[in-house]
């Protein structure tokens, strides 16, 4: 049987009464299982199973994949079944499945590419609404007139004739190239950041940023040009750009320039411990612009990245993370030199995050007014679990030792002189 075209609602209730209705429904419901089952062989085989997944997604259902499956398989046995029975319920899935594919390529990709945008979720709701208009429109039989009537809608620009109907799908074209350019560009920066630590997750992401970028200007380039803008009249625009860059935008360009060289030398990685401007912390990104400094207090620091650059820094974990610190610890001049070079090596052994490898070092530093200085040293390897708390255990044991041992700590000595009363 030929399909016909069902074009008022007494036809549409007539076919989906109809038996045949039951035997449509019945094919795409075995469409979904297969296409379930394919989606789960090829998750297994593949190993991916992440809420980040474009793919796949936490679930099966959650993916691009299983959508896509069930369209193939549903335009297949649509394709079987179109010479022995008037399609109904194939004429209103159809539009619905693509709709749901639509739908979920475009969230899942501007969830992976901008998980923490605050307008992701509002063009979630622009995608799904404009799908399922669209779907609503397709199943009516609305959309081609309303796409005619669109098309009676002209105005002249530069020469170039343009309609609604040509704006409206060249903008429909230009998200569908930009979500294409966002979805490879995702895939891209999973892959290079998967197991990247240190020196290598800098650079990496250096590249992928770097690649984002590109792929952007060239969906941007692809999307003007079906909308049907001469990209000639760009160069105008360009220019103006480069005059803004040289006089207006010098500092922000210092800064990109800045952040693609500390990426690209590695002279500052993610989780150095840097020190800039009398700020000392941990690095915890390195963006285009600037860079972020958490201090082991918990502060952050938000420096640009053209200082790192031009002024001096101080990286204490260049070329390795452990960091030396030291205390000054003063006795009586009648003390045991010896027993108190002991007691204060004691004390600093007594903790495992003293590293043994450097060994902690007792000198005696300074014979001061009051009475021996000694500086006793030692390297940690882990600042990121705090200094001062270690610092403040160890010179709780040196006096707690210097008191069990009854070895003097000065109090400091002045003499006063008083003018003679009566002179």
């Amino acid at each position: 049987m030929s399909d016909s075209r069902i074009t008022d609602l007494d036809g549409w209730i007539a076919a989906l009464t109809k038996p045949a209705a039951l035997m449509e429904l019945g094919a795409l419901v075995a469409c979904g299982l297969l296409a379930w089952l394919l989606a789960s062989l090829i998750a297994r085989a593949v190993g991916t199973r992440d809420s980040s997944s474009i793919t796949f997604g936490r679930r099966i259902v959650d993916g691009v994949l299983f959508p896509a499956l069930l369209l193939c398989l549903a335009y297949l046995a649509r394709a079987l079944m179109v010479d022995w029975v008037q399609l109904a319920v194939f004429k209103i899935a159809m539009p619905v499945l693509l709709s749901l594919l639509v739908i979920r390529f475009g969230v899942k990709i501007l969830q992976a590419a901008f998980a923490e945008a605050p307008l992701v979720r509002l063009l979630e709701r622009s995608i799904s609404w404009v799908a399922w208009l669209a779907m609503v429109l397709w199943v009516s039989g609305l959309l081609p007139v309303i796409l005619e009537e669109l098309d009676q809608i002209t105005w002249k620009v530069s020469g170039t004739t343009l309609s609604v109907r040509n704006m409206l799908e060249g903008a429909l074209t230009a998200g569908a190239v930009l979500l294409f350019t966002l979805w490879i560009s995702s895939g891209i920066e999973a892959r290079l950041l998967r197991h990247a630590t240190g020196g290598e997750l800098s650079l990496r992401k250096a590249v992928s940023n770097a690649t984002r970028a590109l792929l952007m200007f060239v969906g941007l380039l692809v999307a003007l040009s079906v909308v049907g803008i001469n990209l000639s009249a760009l160069s105008v625009l360009g220019g103006a750009i480069g005059v803004g860059v040289g006089f207006g935008l010098q500092k922000l360009a210092a800064n990109y320039v800045s952040g693609f060289v500390i990426l690209a030398e590695r002279s500052m990685r993610i989780g150095d411990n840097v020190r800039v401007d009398g700020f000392e912390g941990l690095i915890t990104q390195i963006n285009a612009r600037y860079t972020v400094i958490r201090s082991l207090a918990g502060r952050e620091s938000i420096v640009p990245n053209e200082m790192l650059i031009t002024s001096r820094v101080e990286n204490l974990s260049l070329a390795d993370t452990q960091v030396w610190q030291s205390s000054m610890v003063s006795v009586g001049y009648d003390s045991d030199v010896e027993l108190v070079m002991r007691l204060l090596n004691q004390a600093m052994l007594n903790h495992e995050r003293v590293l043994r490898t450097p060994e902690p070092s007792v000198a005696l530093s300074n014979f001061g007014a009051d009475g021996l200085e000694f500086t006793v040293g030692y390297w940690i390897a882990d600042p990121e679990n705090g200094s001062l708390n270690l610092k403040s255990l160890i010179n709780q044991d040196i006096l707690k030792s210097l008191r069990e041992n009854q070895i003097d700590i000065p109090y400091p000595q002045r003499v006063v002189h008083t003018p003679a009363v009566g002179r």
